[in-house]
C-alpha cells in the first residue's frame, strides 16, 4: 500500500448563525472554522416552526380546490 496516499482528517469546528457549535473531523487545515447560516438546531424543517409566505392567497385557494382529493386525506 503506498504511504502518504490520503489527505490528513484534522479536527474543525463548525459555529452556525445561531450560536450553535459543532465539532468535527474533516479534510481542511488543522483549526479551521467554518461558519454555516442555518444548522439542524435552527432550520424550520428540524424546528417544525416552517413559514408560508403567500401574499396573493395562493395557498388557500389551492387548498379550496383540492379539499376533496386524496392528497389531504
Amino acid at each position: 500500500m503506498k504511504k502518504n496516499t490520503h489527505p490528513k482528517f484534522n479536527k474543525i469546528t463548525i459555529k452556525c448563525s445561531c450560536g450553535n457549535i459543532i465539532n468535527t473531523k474533516s479534510t481542511l487545515d488543522n483549526n479551521k472554522e467554518l461558519s454555516l447560516d442555518i444548522c439542524n438546531i435552527c432550520h424550520p424543517f428540524y424546528t417544525g416552526k416552517q413559514k408560508i409566505t403567500d401574499t396573493k392567497g395562493r395557498v388557500e385557494n389551492f387548498k379550496k380546490r383540492f379539499k376533496n382529493s386524496k392528497i389531504f386525506r
